[in-house]
């Protein structure tokens, strides 16, 4: 089986492309709102992929919490930041959000041996 992180990150880049090859004013103009609402300003990268990632768990967007854990772990962000953000997105959005909350886990756990078998 490929690498889950692999396998989600190709998907996301090739539909990405596909989606911006349509060269669709608004579709851009929310594409690039979304990457500079999470530089760095009055509150870090780090706070901001925090604040995504409980956002997505809540909403229940797998694909979007799968993004915020691979660039919190990319920004340096330790598993016991993120699991407690996961806390807060568990409390706020209730049991439902459990079987996404097993399925973070299940991808950071695979971020982890993504890198260290690099």
């Amino acid at each position: 089986m490929a690498n889950k992180v692999e396998e989600f990150n190709s998907y996301r880049e090739r539909m990405n492309d596909k989606i911006l090859g349509d060269n669709n004013k608004i579709i851009k103009r929310i594409f690039n709102l979304d990457t500079n609402a999470f530089a760095a300003g009055a509150l870090d990268v780090k706070t901001k992929e925090l604040l995504g990632l409980v956002a997505s768990t809540v909403l229940r967007c797998d694909d979007c919490v799968k993004y915020h854990l691979e660039t919190s772990y990319k920004n340096g962000l330790k598993k016991e930041e993120v699991v407690e953000a996961l806390s807060i997105a568990t409390l706020v959005g209730g049991t439902i959000v459990i079987p996404h909350l097993r399925r973070a886990y299940e991808y950071w756990d695979e971020l982890e041996t993504s890198t260290e078998n690099l």
